[in-house]
């Protein structure tokens, strides 16, 4: 790996060294290190000269995983500037909200997404839509938009306004945005640094070379897609097959036919795997190792890879600390079982009690993560960077307690926060919606555990003596106002929140009454 903290030398490194060597394999298409390079160069010229980007700026992304915002990545960290990638499965007000907040400037919209961006332009003015590789059929619908591709193909010298002898690695490169547990968007600034030293974690957790053949299924716009497997893989001189997004099927085929050695799958991915008829005929075996992770990883989803001879590795973290900060390895994978594994390589770890004490092993207390790769600041927002940021200490908001070994167990959190098929749901944000209600009086949101997607939302939802409400009219309430994973569902219509003294709604008993709920639902169910 260079030692270089500038992301975009690490592709020039490679370019350098093994100019041919596949670098992105994309839709059965390769692109060599000495082509990334080149494109990224072309890009790099093209927001500077073309499109006016400087130093500073945001440049939002919304579109599939595909080449092009890895290439949009890496000439932003050549600039200066400043990657927004957007969630493409949220509601257009979600996305409004979330590039008015960023400021970002300019759009790139991938194919299948000029609909929702047009909505975006619509609503704000400042923010200047261009495709990146526009498609026939959406030529029309795009009007008069720019094709980055277009200008690209339109350059003489690649090599003009690249400056890829700036030095930018203390300066923020990309911005993730999470839901917040108030509900505002929060976005999670990461720096050219912190992306290089958490791929220097990941690739002492995988023990990762240029040898390697990764898997990358995560989307880009979570912290996993770029940070798990797919930046540490290129800053080494790995290979990667990409996927536009998952499906199943094709990653089983791709497994048994390209023969990769690390794969990253969250839970709900790994459960859709097993559950397919390739399952028990793909040849798993040139795997070294699946990655996976989540507040709570099922034990059948590290059984399911053990049973065919594949360590099943746990990785615990967050956005803020560029996902890594504690996993399992090969060499540990059994005997850290039951745990989320030891501190990252370049990671500190403490479990402090509510009054910031440090915990003795067996007690549970917060964990608390520094390292280079934890987060900068949240974007604009000194309240809550202040209140996550305390002495370079990240406050996670996830409860822990360290075994005698030295191994972590998650085991609650202090954060109210619903983790569905790898996607962070707020109940802040479903409850707002419910109680803005004239008929709903008051609510609350919680998980249930869900053998597909590891959890998902409940509502608890208090109506009016006079309210016309059921359960159906309730879940039509988030109709094109969240993303459908964010949707209730179950909702259970209760005479009242059970609450403590000091009036705070009591969510462990209302996961109680759900728990007897689907109990007597199940015996009624075994009765008829």
């Amino acid at each position: 790996m260079p030692n270089s903290m500038k992301l975009g030398a690490w592709i020039d490194h490679w370019a350098e060294l093994t100019p041919d060597k596949p670098a992105i394999i994309f839709n059965g298409k390769q692109q060599s290190y000495a082509e990334l390079a080149a494109t990224i160069t072309g890009l790099t010229t093209v927001f500077q000269n073309d499109l006016d980007i400087k130093e500073g700026d945001r440049v939002a992304w919304l579109g599939y995983n595909s080449p092009g915002i890895i290439e949009a990545l890496l000439a932003c960290a050549r600039l200066g500037a400043i990657l927004v990638p957007l969630n493409w499965r949220l509601a257009i007000p979600e996305l409004v909200r979330i590039v008015a907040d960023s400021g970002a400037g300019l759009l790139i919209v991938g194919e299948g997404h000029v609909e929702t961006a047009t909505a975006i332009a619509d609503e704000l003015e400042d923010c200047r839509p261009v495709h990146n590789q526009l498609a026939p059929m959406e030529e029309q619908e795009a009007g008069s938009w720019q094709c980055l591709q277009a200008l690209m193909d339109q350059l003489v010298d690649v090599g003009q306004g690249s400056p890829s002898g700036s030095d930018f690695s203390e300066n923020p490169v990309l911005i993730l945005y999470t839901s917040g547990t108030t509900g505002r968007p929060k976005g999670v600034v990461l720096t050219q640094k912190s992306l290089g030293w958490s791929a220097r974690n990941s690739i002492a957790m995988h023990g990762m070379t240029a040898e390697d053949h990764v898997l990358a299924v995560l989307p880009m716009f979570h912290a996993g897609g770029f940070n798990i497997q797919t930046l540490p893989a290129l800053s080494v001189g790995a290979s990667m097959t990409l996927f536009e997004g998952f499906d199943p099927g094709v990653v089983l085929a791709e497994i048994g036919s390209g023969r990769p050695t690390l794969a990253g799958l969250v839970p709900a991915q790994i459960n859709a795997m097993r559950s397919h008829p390739d399952w028990d005929d793909t040849d798993l075996s040139n795997l070294r190792c699946v990655t996976t992770g989540s507040t709570f990883v099922p034990d059948s989803c590290i059984e399911v890879w053990n049973r065919r001879g594949i360590p099943a590795i746990q990785v615990y973290g967050a956005t803020e600390t560029c996902v890594l900060a504690i996993h399992q390895d090969c060499a540990n994978a059994e005997t850290s079982r039951g745990s989320a594994g030891y501190a990252a390589k370049h990671c500190e770890i403490r479990i402090i009690d509510d009054n910031g004490q440090d915990v003795t092993p067996g007690v549970h207390g917060e964990i608390l993560v520094k390292g280079p790769n934890v987060f900068k600041e949240y974007w604009r927002n000194p309240t809550a960077t202040g209140r996550a940021l305390w002495d370079g200490w990240f406050h996670t908001g996830e409860i822990a307690s360290q075994r005698a070994d030295g191994a972590y167990v998650i085991s609650d959190r202090k954060a109210d926060r619903i983790i569905s098929g790898g996607e962070n749901i707020y109940p802040a944000e479903l409850e707002a919606i419910l109680d803005g209600h004239p008929e709903i009086i008051e609510s609350a949101v919680i998980g249930m555990a869900e053998e597909r997607w590891g959890e998902v939302p409940v509502a608890f939802v208090v109506c009016s003596e006079d309210s016309q409400l059921d359960s159906g009219r309730v879940k039509a309430l988030f109709e094109n106002r969240l993303a459908r994973f964010k949707h209730p569902r179950r909702v259970m219509l209760v005479d009242s929140l059970p609450r403590n003294a000091m009036g705070k709604i009591e969510k462990f008993e209302l996961r109680k009454q759900l728990s007897q709920n689907m109990a007597m639902d199940s015996t009624k169910s075994r009765e008829s």
